[in-house]
């Protein structure tokens, strides 16, 4: 018998435009779904167009107006968000998982996530692996790290096996 919609236990994957990410979604769906006990659903986080800084005038926002330049880069920042959702969507149609659920959220990756269990109240957390360095990591932060410490439920992070030549 086939748990309703509200007794599922929810998996949310992060999803973004990364090569991880895809690998995380084939993954995930090729291991819990389709299932009777676990519903899905699926988190973009994208910047804001105002959050991106800028080091001091340049030729750009002197002729296009700092304005201007924000509402370019949130056409690109919505674009992203289109492309990764339409390519998530697709994921799971090929797999037959229909009922997943799609959301975009601006803001940073890492709060988005642990803010989507904390809504959806997850079970589980899925998170692709950049494979980045420790110096990289530490530079750029790492979305896995800082959801293994701080998402109030199990974090699978996903790592693409190398291929050995």
């Amino acid at each position: 018998m086939a748990a309703s919609q509200s007794e599922k236990k929810v998996v949310v994957i992060g999803i973004d435009d990364s090569e991880a990410s895809t690998y995380a979604i084939w993954w995930t769906l090729d291991h819990f779904f389709p299932s009777p006990i676990f519903r899905l659903v699926l988190v973009h986080s994208r910047p804001a167009a105002s959050s991106v800084s800028f080091p001091g005038p340049t030729t750009s926002t002197l002729v296009l107006g700092a304005g201007q330049i924000f509402f370019v880069l949130d056409l690109g920042f919505q674009k992203t968000a289109t492309k990764v959702i339409d390519s998530a969507k697709q994921l799971c149609i090929e797999k037959s998982v229909h009922d997943a659920a799609l959301e975009v959220v601006e803001g940073d990756p890492r709060n988005v996530l642990c803010m989507a269990v904390e809504k959806y109240h997850a079970a589980i957390l899925v998170v692709g692996s950049h494979g980045r360095g420790a110096l990289k990591r530490v530079v750029l932060g790492s979305v896995s790290d800082f959801c293994a410490h701080h998402a109030n439920c199990t974090v699978m992070i996903v790592k693409k096996p190398k291929i050995k030549h």
